[in-house]
Formats: structure tokens, C-alpha cells, sequence
């Protein structure tokens, strides 16, 4: 249940059920991701509240920058698989599956400057959202993976085009097409994040960062995010509608290969 209350960190935060929203600093808005105990999986009703959450902060005056992050040890691990799973196979119950396109549209949209402080493991959609992010930090013990080859589907929130972009056509074709492992170090070194901090100090830096952001007036912060993003917004748009045709192609066959309900099982919990 929604509600105002105080974080066990002392600032003042509002709580929903898969998003805690929080004010630590002027100007500063941070969406806190907030699943642990399915290290933040995004199912339908997370898609929508971070969405949600999104474009209040974008239609707030007085917000100067968002801080995306993750409670627990994850920041997040992506698309909630026993979700995907259930959709697969025609089980799912009614609403599943919606609002990942919202999302990713809020986001090309978004004219506050985006953060990501990257506190734990970041997987699928955890990795892809930090292409979209103005600047992110990461904890020196996270690390990445988007498993889409091996799950059986083709890349998402316009990896295929963001990722080559800031790392360079064969580092992407790389990571997209091993599924391999990726560290913080190598997220720095890849143009994914602008920073490692030492463990448990992510979330802080990034928030002093964002601070000396949201300081400046927002007029001119929000505008020179948005002739930044305003460039790629369609190629953005045109990439997030031929994955998505493509995924529709592939999750059946994925179910019906059993790749998908492999990979369910041994998630780690």
C-alpha cells in the first residue's frame, strides 16, 4: 500500500509496492526499484509504477535530475521471468506482459536529466536501460549480462542500435551474442557507466552528482537533455518496434524449444 513515511535511511520517501520514491536532496528524485526479494524484476505492475513515477518527476518544475537504483543486492535483474514464462505458454494472468513499451516511450520522452547509480547486478533490461541513462555510476562488485541469446529472444529497449553506439560495433555484437558476463571495470572501460565507486558508496556518489545537476538552473538542464536525446529519439523508437516484432516471432520458440523454462529454473532466486 502506498503511503508517506520515513526510509530506514531517515529521508522522507513515498512507498509503493515495487517503487520507493525519495527526495535526499533539492531537486534530486530518486526511483528506487524495489522488488529484493526477486532482485527487482520487472513484472507488469513495476513496468507501470516506474513509468508512472517517470513522468511525475518529468512534470515536476522543481525536479533538476532522476537517480534511478535498486534496493537489496540487485539493481535489477530484468523482465520477471516467470512472467515471460506464463505469456509463452498462454497462462499468464490478465495484464501480463504490458507496459515495458510505456516505459521505454517515457523514457525517450523524459526531459529531466537520468541517472543510474548501478548498486548490484544489473541483467536484461537492467544492462539495456543504462543506454538510455545521461550518466551512470556503478559498484565496484556489479556486474552485467543481457542473456537474450541464450534465453532464445533478440535484444531489447533498442539495445541493437544503443549499444553498438557507445561501444562500438564488435564490443556489442560481443556482449549481445555470448551472453558473457560483464564487470563493473569493463562497464567503465565500455562507455556503459562513467565511474566505478567503491562497494556501497553507488547510490551516494550519484546523488551528490545529481545534485550538482539538479543545482543549475532547470530550464537549461532539461533543454540540453532534450536536444541531446532529441537526435536518436527516432532511431530509438524504429529499433524498440523491430525488436519487439522480432521478440513476438521468437518467444514461442523459445517455450516450445523448453530454452526458456531452462533458464527459469536455474535463475538464481
Amino acid at each position: 500500500m502506498a503511503g508517506v513515511g520515513r526510509t530506514s535511511a531517515g529521508r522522507r520517501g513515498r512507498r509503493v509496492s515495487r517503487v520507493e520514491i525519495e527526495s535526499p536532496a533539492d531537486g534530486v528524485r530518486v526511483i528506487a526499484f524495489n522488488r529484493p526479494e526477486v532482485r527487482n524484476a520487472f513484472d507488469a505492475a513495476m513496468y507501470l509504477e516506474v513509468t508512472e513515477a517517470l513522468v511525475a518527476a518529468d512534470a515536476d518544475d522543481s525536479v533538476g535530475a532522476v537517480v534511478l537504483t535498486g534496493r537489496g543486492v540487485a539493481f535489477t535483474s530484468g523482465q520477471d521471468l516467470a512472467e515471460m514464462a506464463a505469456i509463452a505458454t498462454g497462462t499468464a494472468v490478465a495484464g501480463a506482459g504490458q507496459g515495458f513499451m510505456g516505459l521505454l516511450t517515457s523514457i525517450t520522452e523524459l526531459s529531466v536529466p537520468l541517472l543510474a547509480a548501478v548498486n548490484g547486478v544489473a541483467v536484461g533490461l537492467g544492462f539495456t536501460l543504462l543506454a538510455h541513462c545521461d550518466l551512470v555510476l556503478i559498484d565496484g562488485a556489479a556486474r552485467l549480462r543481457v542473456p537474450f541469446a541464450e534465453l532464445g529472444v533478440p535484444a531489447e529497449a533498442a539495445s541493437s542500435v544503443l549499444f553498438p553506439a557507445r561501444m562500438g560495433w564488435q564490443q556489442a555484437a560481443r556482449i549481445l551474442l555470448t551472453s558473457d558476463w560483464v564487470s563493473a571495470a569493463e562497464a567503465v572501460e565500455l562507455g556503459i557507466a562513467l565511474h566505478q565507486c567503491d562497494p556501497g558508496t553507488t547510490l551516494d556518489q550519484t546523488i551528490a552528482l545529481a545534485g550538482r545537476i539538479a543545482a543549475h538552473p532547470h530550464g537549461a538542464t532539461r533543454a540540453i537533455t532534450s536536444l541531446m536525446r532529441a537526435g536518436r529519439r527516432d532511431t530509438v523508437l524504429a529499433a524498440n518496434l523491430r525488436e519487439q516484432a522480432a521478440f513476438s516471432t521468437l518467444l514461442g520458440s523459445a517455450a516450445s524449444s523448453g530454452t526458456l523454462a531452462e533458464f527459469v529454473a536455474k535463475a538464481p532466486s
